[in-house]
């Protein structure tokens, strides 16, 4: 049987410690922001890319990686005795899926593609399953099979705070903009199916704290929980709080916080926050 290797792209929101423990193989996505183009989380990091964007006029463009970078990538690893699995955020919302699917039908390696359906955690949540059971020696089959069903049992709600980028973006009118910031809205919206669907609109960030955890304890009631975690652009206080509440609600303290990259604080601006959690 052969070693499988997991292939994934720069939207898993996984510290880069876990990445290198789990032995997975980051194919970045690039972002071009005032003229320059970057390679995420390669040539600028999270906390950089919030103060660029911020001096920004424009809202950066993000882009798939080449074809011809996932070809490379595949036929390396499989010189070096590997089959892969190559994990990807939504085609949804990014054409780098049909990026690997494209190279993975040039490529001489066996690579299997897969969209997680998911961004950010939610995709992350695949990727570790999908490289612990790869150490273990599991085969392809078993991997596949577990991968459908984290799918099937994974939660996203993310909040937007601010509906400048939103506007930048095209997704709503300038006046929708106007009154959704005199009345402080917030929107949370969750990803059912790989469709971005709103859920309700919050006015402070004490009800978003109370939404998600509510949320989280309805959803998990009854179920094992196999992980949580929150990816934020620049909201880390925020953060813990609704880790600390998750924690008086349902005693579940093992919530990852972690800062999101540039590909997905591009449409949400800062200041928002996404809650992602999967269970048994």
């Amino acid at each position: 049987m052969n070693k499988i290797k997991i292939v994934t792209d720069s939207t898993l929101d996984l510290s880069t410690e876990l990445v290198e423990k789990l032995d997975v193989v980051v194919v970045p996505l690039a972002i071009n922001i005032n003229g320059e183009s970057f390679l995420d989380r390669v040539d600028i990091d999270p906390v950089e890319f919030i103060e660029s964007m911020s001096r920004s006029k424009e809202l950066p463009k993000s882009s798939q990686p080449p074809v011809g970078v996932f070809l490379e990538t595949y036929d390396r690893l499989g010189k070096e005795g590997y089959e892969v699995i190559s994990i990807h955020m939504t085609g949804k919302l990014s054409g780098t899926v049909r990026s690997a699917e494209s190279a993975a039908q040039m490529s001489n390696t066996n690579v299997t593609v897969i969209d997680s359906e998911f961004i950010s955690k939610g995709l992350g949540f695949q990727v570790r399953e999908a490289a612990q059971m790869a150490k273990q020696g599991k085969s392809r089959a078993e991997i596949l099979e577990r991968l459908q069903k984290v799918r099937e049992h994974t939660k996203l709600y993310i909040m937007v705070d601010t509906l400048e980028n939103l506007v930048k973006g095209g997704r709503i009118g300038k006046g929708k903009a106007f009154i959704g910031s005199l009345l402080n809205i917030k929107p949370v919206a969750s990803l059912e199916g790989a469709e971005y669907t709103p859920v309700t609109k919050v006015r402070s960030h004490s009800q978003v704290v109370k939404f998600m955890a509510k949320q989280f304890a309805e959803d998990i009631k009854g179920k094992t929980v196999r992980g949580v975690g929150i990816a934020h652009a620049e909201a880390y206080e925020l953060a813990v709080k609704i880790k600390e509440s998750i924690f008086e609600m349902t005693g579940c303290q093992d919530v990852e916080i972690d800062y999101t990259g540039p590909i997905v604080s591009t449409h949400t601006g800062p200041g928002a926050l996404a809650l992602m959690y999967y269970y048994e």
